[in-house]
């Protein structure tokens, strides 16, 4: 059978179907519709007169056949992908586009005081960013990497320390503590209202503090329970109750005195942002160059 440029090009589709198993997945990393990636697999299993993937509503799952046509071409289009990357050293601007998964907190402090001077420099790179505190596998989703504190990067990747270690404090606003009083000690925490943490793998953040034993970890009470900083500003700000978050983010509310810190004495410092990716495939160099510029303007310290 001769290979066409039809087939080279369905082939792709098909190799990003088979990492995501799932067809919406693969089409965001691509840029199509799921239907346009299913439209493509029912012409090239048409052609080829085999059947690649098993689909039902809730799962998308290789069959014997795309198992094999999977091990067969991964390395081949890895390898051109690679070659493509590399030409980048020889044009006067670099191109490329760059996916990355980053937790919320790094898009303001990390990425927003650098990506105007990046996109300045590299006007032919594309950067798409989901912010998200919801742990994700970052190959699987199609992101070329994510951005984490230092200790949730998960162990089997490559990381790159991106920003100096961070500060976790207590805060609230004058007009909560008048009516509410101040704590003196973390234990005070239970006469509190507290704005609670939620994880992104569901678990309710104990909150963290330094005692004379060293660093302990205490259940607050929580009527209100939040997955996002910004939003927890807002409502600490409103006097809603006190939040747990890093120091950074709050300076400028701590400034103008919009909020106040409490058991200052009892504040934690904790791993700053590092970058991850996959330690197998080649660093692209839009990644490269994004992950220099931040290193080099050190937006959050380093």
């Amino acid at each position: 059978m001769v290979v066409s440029r039809a087939d080279l090009a369905d082939f792709t589709y098909f190799l990003a179907i088979a990492r995501h198993r799932s067809f919406r997945r693969a089409g965001l990393e691509l840029g199509v519709s799921a239907s346009a990636l299913s439209h493509s697999l029912k012409a090239l299993e048409g052609r080829l007169g085999v059947r690649l993937f098993n689909r039902t509503n809730r799962s998308v799952t290789l069959t014997a056949a795309g198992d094999e046509l999977l091990g067969a071409i991964s390395q081949p289009f890895d390898a051109i992908g690679a070659a493509v990357e590399a030409l980048n050293r020889f044009r006067s601007s670099p191109t490329g586009r760059v996916r990355l998964n980053v937790v919320a907190d790094a898009g303001p402090l990390l990425l927003a005081p650098v990506l105007p001077e990046f996109t300045d420099l590299y006007p032919d790179i594309e950067v798409d960013i989901v912010a998200s505190n919801r742990m994700v596998d970052v190959v699987e989703d199609g992101f070329d990497a994510g951005i984490r504190y230092g200790g949730t990067v998960p162990e089997d990747m490559i990381a790159q320390r991106l920003s100096a270690d961070v500060r976790w404090v207590v805060a609230a606003s004058p007009a909560y503590l008048a009516r509410f009083g101040t704590p003196l000690v973390p234990e005070d925490l239970r006469d509190h209202r507290c704005l609670g943490i939620r994880l992104g793998d569901d678990r309710i953040y104990r909150w963290e503090f330094m005692g004379r034993a060293g660093e302990y970890a205490l259940p607050v009470p929580s009527r209100i329970l939040c997955d996002e900083t910004r939003v927890m500003l807002d409502l600490a700000l409103r006097g809603a109750g006190l939040m747990y978050g890093i120091k950074s983010l709050c300076a400028p509310y701590l400034r103008s005195g919009a909020l106040q810190l409490v058991l200052e004495p009892f504040a934690t410092s904790g791993p700053g942002f590092h970058i991850y990716y996959p330690s197998r495939r080649q660093l692209p160099t839009a990644l490269r160059l994004l992950i220099d510029l931040i290193r080099a303007r050190q937006p959050a310290g380093l």
